[in-house]
């Protein structure tokens, strides 16, 4: 319950003037609800008795019940709208302004943060976790402003008749029993119910992020399986809460019923005495069975309070990750290539602070004069991908640094990294948007600019072949496209931002060597020129770069020209030959067998 309230309470911080005037609404309906137990007990005793008893109505007694009728129930009416109104802008602002802090919490936690996050955990965050922190705002005003109502119903109950209001007062106890028994069973419940709606959340965007190996491998009844296995789960979660809902709600609706029907009982025997009078019971009845709505209103907020509490607190788990980059105020000026140099630097997976958990890399240090490209080569799982990163602050090291034009990326301020440093990643990403969308992101560049891009990467005659040109739409991650096509795509976004410096993890991979050449060439010779660092696989490449850096086991092992390499370096050696190594062996294992053959 306090946590709960703790919620609420942020929300009303929040949101003091909206959540005032839902509660003025919802307290002008209680009073005029009340005001309705008197309207009808001035007409019991002014209009219907009268009536029974002369056997006629005067005019003057019914025009002014019929206003008194009239004129509170068109101010009630007014209390609903301004309540419901006012309730809804409070809970859907505060909807959207926790997205809005979760969406930029994970824009500024590190990559190493969403390593350890699975992409539907995030989603439910940002979704359903939100829409249960703020579920209880829907009916808070109304509960908040019935309790108005209540207290002046029992108030006019007491000062009406006190006996019969002692024999309605007895049912708080035990609706006060019923809350908190109804907590303590439903909180571990709603927790459960939560937790599975990110998992199955994971599951499907898992699914539907891998729909090609899915289908390629024919693991559609698998995957439909798991999904189905962790989806029951969450419907027995959702049954077993609203068991106990349905419990409750009945047994919260019978109290205040129970009560009423003593009120009747103890009224017409004290009426039978003469020690009240018919409009005095009827009031008393109908205050009392005011008084099961505002407890109700209460009950509808204290069922959404233990999700309410589960979605907030997986909310603030977002909110206060700690792991975010710090920033300095550095500024990297200039429009000319940068120099890039490395220090010392060390970096491990898994969140912990050192080499205890998965060391990639180790005491790297190199240099990377300004206007050069230099190729990165190494065996699979070498860390040249998670150096890369490093150069662009996706990660930072655990140790050493990284400088650019001898500034330290930790230095620099916010953005100021990004607008130096571009990446074109191994596994290419498409928007489903247009080819000029995916190629601007949103900035202001002109046509021009983008068909400079595009041209530089190798990309405008196909993209001005398209339908639309510019305008097509290249589908959901880009689908109507080659994966050559993707990565020239790719390309060009980075190179319409004129980096200072190019980083290409393997992203001209699905393109033929003589495009590669060509668009390696060609930013060499733009009149912007980058430095360029790229990391390489085929011979092809390698030969285009200025300068190779050799990286095994996660450190530096040799840097220097291609031929050098080539001489000293058996390692590298044996990693860009194997190729035609391999091809030369099958091709004298071929002669043997045709040798044996004619023999």
């Amino acid at each position: 319950m306090r946590q709960g309230l703790g919620v609420l309470g942020v929300a009303i911080r929040a949101e003091k003037s909206i959540f005032a005037a839902a509660v003025l609404s919802s307290a002008l309906y209680g009073l005029m609800t009340v005001a309705a137990a008197w309207a009808l007990g001035w007409a019991t005793d002014h209009v219907v008795l009268p009536a029974f008893e002369n056997g006629r109505i005067t005019t003057g007694a019914l025009a002014v019940g019929a206003l008194l009728i009239l004129g509170v129930s068109l101010l009630k009416a007014l209390g609903v709208a301004g309540r419901r109104y006012f309730a809804g802008v409070m809970q859907y602002r505060m909807q959207a302004r926790s997205r809005q802090d979760v969406t930029r919490q994970y824009l500024r936690l590190p990559l190493a943060w969403h390593h350890r996050h699975p992409t539907g955990q995030l989603l439910s965050n940002a979704g359903a976790d939100v829409e249960a922190a703020w579920a209880p705002l829907a009916p808070l005003p109304m509960a908040v402003g019935v309790v108005v109502m209540l207290v002046t119903a029992a108030v006019a109950m007491v000062i009406t008749d006190p006996i019969l209001a002692l024999v309605g007062f007895l049912v708080f106890p035990a609706i006060a029993v019923l809350n908190l028994v109804y907590q303590r069973r439903l909180n571990p419940l709603a927790t459960r119910a939560q937790q599975l709606r990110a998992e199955v959340s994971e599951i499907a965007h898992e699914s539907f992020d891998g729909a090609l190996v899915v289908k390629t491998l024919g693991r559609e009844d698998e995957e439909t399986a798991r999904f189905l296995a962790k989806a029951d789960e969450l419907r027995d979660a959702n049954i077993a809460v609203g068991r106990v809902r349905g419990l409750f709600d009945p047994v919260l609706e019978a109290l205040p019923t129970l009560g009423v029907l003593a009120v009747l009982l103890i009224g017409a025997m004290r009426l039978e005495s003469g020690a009240i009078g018919s409009g005095v019971l009827v009031q008393v009845a109908y205050l009392f069975t005011l008084l099961a709505f505002p407890i109700r209103a209460l009950g509808w907020v204290l069922a959404e309070l233990p999700r309410a509490v589960v979605g907030y607190q997986r909310i603030r788990a977002v909110l206060d990750a700690t792991g975010s980059m710090e920033h300095g105020a550095a500024e990297l000026a200039g429009t000319a290539p940068a120099g890039l140099e490395v220090r010392g630097l060390g970096y491990a997976y898994g969140g912990g602070d050192g080499d205890a958990d998965f060391p990639v890399l180790h005491d790297v240090s190199l240099e990377v004069a300004p206007g050069r490209t230099v190729a990165l080569v190494g065996p699979t799982g070498s860390g040249k991908s998670t150096l890369a990163q490093t150069f662009v602050r996706l990660v930072d090291p655990v140790r050493g640094t990284v400088l650019l034009d001898g500034t330290d990326l930790r230095e620099v301020t916010r953005g100021g990294v990004s607008d130096a440093v571009a990446l074109v990643p191994q596994q290419t990403f498409l928007f489903d948007d247009t080819v000029r969308g995916n190629v601007t992101l949103g900035r202001p560049v002109g046509d021009e600019d983008v068909w400079a891009a595009l041209r530089l990467a190798q990309a405008e005659g196909f993209v001005s072949a398209l339908p639309s040109g510019l305008d097509t739409q290249v589908g959901e991650r880009g689908t109507s496209l080659s994966g050559g096509q993707r990565q020239r795509i790719a390309l060009a976004r980075a190179l319409v931002r004129r980096p200072r410096l190019l980083v290409l993890d393997d992203a001209t991979s699905s393109v033929d060597p003589q495009v590669e050449a060509r668009i390696l060439y060609g930013l060499r010779d733009a009149a912007q020129a980058s430095t360029v660092v790229v990391i390489a696989y085929r011979m092809a490449t390698i030969a285009l770069a200025d300068e190779v850096v050799y990286l095994e086991h996660g450190r530096v092992v040799d840097q220097g020209g291609h031929a050098e390499l080539l001489a000293r370096c058996e390692g590298y050696r044996n990693l860009v030959t194997a190729y035609e190594r391999q091809e030369a062996e099958r091709e004298a294992l071929d002669a043997e067998q045709e040798e044996e053959v004619s023999a």
